[in-house]
């Protein structure tokens, strides 16, 4: 398990605007602060991603992710909730007031409830959900350890958490919660 001291670094990286590495369930991710503009426009710059797509949150917990999704019907609520936490990233519909760049184009939020354990203490120790992407320039293939994220990123990347992979061969399969389809 990672330390707290780590952890806390990473929390004060974050809560400052910048970018972190880490582990998730089958890449390194690179994660920061929903709420900031700042911040989020570093991580596509970093990626080369255009906004317009919208991004996945992480969190440990759905009151995390409460304040950017909007109330879950019952059907929804059916079809989610028995994944979480877990490798499932659902696309949920998006609050009103969740930032554009956040969503992307969107009406919907993708969003997922980690069971990775470095993943859920990073959102725990922060306090909240955080953007979580793969770490890679778009198009290219992630970064699966803490050493290739360096390679890939330098000095760009504020901080990285050191830890392994989840076990899983490809990234999270990434599912409609309307209609249960599989879109990754």
């Amino acid at each position: 398990m990672i330390s707290p001291w780590h952890l806390r670094i990473a929390r004060d990286v974050l809560r400052t605007g910048g970018v972190v590495a880490y582990p998730t369930e089958a890449v390194y991710g690179l994660g920061c602060d929903p709420q900031s503009w700042r911040a989020v426009e570093k991580l596509l710059r970093l990626k080369r991603r255009p906004a317009a797509k919208g991004l996945i949150l992480v969190a440990a917990s759905l009151e995390q992710l409460a304040p950017y999704i909007a109330p879950l019907t019952d059907e929804i609520t059916q079809r989610v909730l028995p994944t979480w936490p877990g490798p499932f990233t659902w696309l949920l519909p998006a609050a009103e007031h969740t930032a554009p760049w956040l969503r992307g184009e969107h009406a919907t939020i993708a969003v997922r409830i980690s069971d990775h354990p470095v993943v859920k203490a990073l959102c725990e120790t922060f306090g909240g959900a955080l953007v979580s992407t793969s770490a890679n320039v778009a198009g290219r293939a992630p970064a699966r350890n803490a050493l290739t994220a360096r390679r890939v990123f330098g000095s760009e990347i504020d901080y990285i958490l050191h830890g392994p992979l989840g076990g899983l061969e490809r990234p999270t399969s990434i599912r409609d919660a309307r209609t249960g389809a599989v879109l990754r």
